[in-house]
């Protein structure tokens, strides 16, 4: 199986492999439209903002790349973020697989939400498994009809989400021990 983790200068791409590798799956690193394409699992990782992050793929053809794709795709955290439709973060115009605005939490709230939280299974969630993952991110996605995972910090949020062959999560799996292995070795098996 060849997956492919997509190196756009945004990603937590060192602790995805790593998380890969105790899996027993070695994992490339690539922007290159022909690798990722033909990729039998891709992974979306991302750290950082927004408009930077979407300006990086736009100027590596990634955008539209990402968007062909037929694979199974998982978004990780800012990756998650980008596969949106808009991200208030930069007001900035994301990919719109998911057809969702990502919003920054109102100012009540200590951000980032950072630390362990539960996500809990949404209607529907066939890929997720429940569990405690950890969270890093001052941004959200409402919960929606994609909803798979739900999380509760002040009020409910998107923890992950899925349409089609993309599935994405809020939440860093490559550092949320038991969960996130078994959420990465689900993903593995689609």
């Amino acid at each position: 199986m060849k997956v492919v983790i997509i190196d756009y200068g945004a990603g937590n791409t060192r602790s995805v492999s790593l998380a890969l590798q105790r899996l027993g799956t070695e994992a490339t690193l690539s922007s290159d439209a022909a690798e990722i394409s033909s990729a039998d699992k891709v992974i979306f990782p991302g750290v950082g903002h927004a408009r930077p992050a979407m300006q990086a793929l736009r100027d590596r053809g990634l955008d539209t790349v990402i968007l062909q794709l037929k694979q199974p795709l998982l978004g990780i955290c800012l990756g998650m973020q980008l596969l949106c439709a808009h991200s208030d973060e930069g007001d900035t115009r994301c990919l719109g697989v998911f057809d969702q605005r990502v919003q920054v939490f109102p100012a009540d709230l200590k951000v980032p939400h950072m630390g362990w939280n539960t996500a809990t299974a949404a209607a529907g969630n066939e890929v997720f498994p429940e569990g405690w993952y950890y969270f890093v991110h001052s941004y959200y996605v409402p919960v929606n009809t994609d909803t798979s995972l739900m999380c509760h910090y002040m009020h409910d949020f998107s923890a992950a989400m899925h349409r089609d062959n993309f599935y994405a999560a809020q939440f860093h799996p490559e550092k949320s021990g038991a969960a996130g292995e078994l959420l990465l070795s689900q993903f593995l098996k689609l």
